[in-house]
């Protein structure tokens, strides 16, 4: 549990249960809620959704007459994961391709599938591994403040396990990684996701 009743005034809470009286929000109503964990939980997805960030946009150039391996030795990383190969991560591309790139954050822990889905009501698509390589040459520094995820590429192992890019940074060392991510597992709250615009 966190610290909302000790942080907040009686003076917020009152102004809060004042709004919710004026749409005719009753006592037995917040008694209901109460008592309904499904209810509750759905209003704080609500509630935390509404605060859903899109940040800056950031302009890259893709070149595709890069290979995979020359687009993540043009990024200078520290380390990477050495299951990110063409033939795990295809290419698809001609030439060189301007994109914009878009920062999504959540604010709250999440699944693929919500975050696909939240990305797709937004009018945006995931972007790919070749983006994301992009994005780390372009803007080195920004993974240095917190993981960002590639959702529109995946890998596949033998296993059936799905995962995904991502640039993150450990003791100052950037790093291109894999997540495993079954599609249940959640996203937590820390996570970015690279996305363009349709």
């Amino acid at each position: 549990m966190g610290n909302l009743v000790k942080e907040t005034p009686f003076s917020e809470i009152t102004a809060t249960l004042e709004v919710l009286d004026a749409w005719g929000v009753t006592r037995e109503d917040l008694t209901f809620l109460r008592k309904s964990r499904t209810l509750a939980k759905k209003i704080a997805e609500m509630i935390m959704s509404s605060k859903q960030k899109v940040r800056e946009t950031y302009k890259v150039v893709v070149d595709y007459g890069l290979s995979l391996a020359e687009m993540i030795k043009s990024g200078n990383y520290h380390w990477f994961n050495d299951n990110i190969t063409a033939k795990n991560f295809p290419l698809e591309g001609n030439g060189k391709q301007e994109a914009e790139l878009v920062m999504v954050h959540l604010n709250r822990d999440a699944t693929t599938k919500e975050v696909l889905e939240y990305l797709k009501e937004q009018g945006l698509e995931p972007a790919k591994i070749e983006h994301l390589l992009a994005f780390g040459t372009s803007y080195p520094d920004v993974q240095r403040e917190f993981p960002i995820a590639g959702l529109g590429s995946v890998w596949v192992d033998a296993d059936g396990d799905r995962s995904y890019p991502w640039l993150d940074c450990n003791d100052s060392q950037r790093e291109l990684s894999l997540d495993w991510n079954d599609g249940d597992f959640p996203w937590d709250d820390s996570w970015r996701f690279l996305a363009l615009r349709k």
